[in-house]
């Protein structure tokens, strides 16, 4: 009885431990502009319905009421702030992806996948047709 008991105390903690640790995209990342290098917004990533999905919570170099010119559609005109700019991404082994992600600065729309190099640094590829197709850029956790 001792021993079945000290078993599961002993996998209670393993299993506690090891969730724990599960690095995970959830929180407010610091963007990067691909041609400055400068940061240039901070996005909420956040899990609806499985799914992942990332607005604009603060821009850093623009004026907070600052609209999306070059965004089409429902987003054309709207405020950059709380705008939803990464949609249902799913889980994929150690990583996440069949979502999208749209560039304001172009209104442009393109496939996405992300997954954690780091627990604070995540990488980003937006790509058409297939990922070869693309670009990575490196977001960083905000605290």
């Amino acid at each position: 009885m001792i021993c079945k008991q000290f078993f599961s105390l002993v996998l209670l903690t393993l299993v506690t431990t090891l969730a724990g640790n599960a690095q995970t995209p959830i929180g407010i990342w610091k963007t990067i502009d691909d041609v400055t290098d400068e940061a240039k917004s901070h996005v909420e990533i956040y899990e609806e319905n499985g799914k992942i999905y990332g607005k604009i919570s603060k821009l850093l170099r623009k004026a907070p009421d600052t609209l999306c010119e070059a965004c089409k559609g429902k987003k054309k005109n709207k405020p950059l702030i709380g705008m939803v700019v990464l949609e249902g991404l799913a889980p994929q082994n150690d990583s996440w992806s069949g979502g999208t992600i749209m560039d304001p600065e172009n209104g442009k729309t393109y496939k996405c996948k992300m997954s954690m190099e780091t627990n604070d640094k995540l990488k980003v590829r937006g790509y058409i047709g297939i990922e070869a197709l693309g670009r990575n850029q490196y977001w960083y956790r905000v605290e």
